[in-house]
């Protein structure tokens, strides 16, 4: 009796550390290595304008918009982050940036939560 509960403690305890495992796996996400709360902070020059649809769009914003740009679905990302909602974005202010940037290459159409890039 005694061998079988150490086996199975054993056994649970080579499960438990198998999917503590999986769970460190370094995998890219939509932004890479990064996480999107973590890129959000890159987007502290665009926090009014994101607040704001009537407010002006500094450079430094387009500036880091238009790096994010490149990568539709990591400033998707960005924007539905929990440091993004934390921070009284308004989404469907934000993703007005890029045009308010003046951005002819910007990916319009592009589906983010429940808005359209216009």
């Amino acid at each position: 009796m005694a061998a079988a509960l150490k086996l199975a403690c054993v056994m649970g305890l080579i499960v438990l550390v198998s999917i503590l495992e999986m769970g460190n796996v370094d995998a890219a996400g939509e932004c890479g290595k990064s996480s999107p709360d973590n890129e959000a902070m890159k987007l502290a020059p665009c926090a009014e304008a994101a607040q704001d649809a009537k407010a002006p769009v500094s450079a430094a914003c387009c500036d880091q918009v238009k790096k994010m740009g490149q990568n539709p679905s990591c400033l998707c990302a960005i924007l539905l982050s929990n440091t993004a909602k934390a921070s009284g974005i308004k989404l469907e202010n934000a993703i007005t940036i890029p045009k308010r940037c003046n951005f002819a290459n910007r990916p319009v159409g592009y589906k983010c939560g429940p808005y359209t890039l216009p």
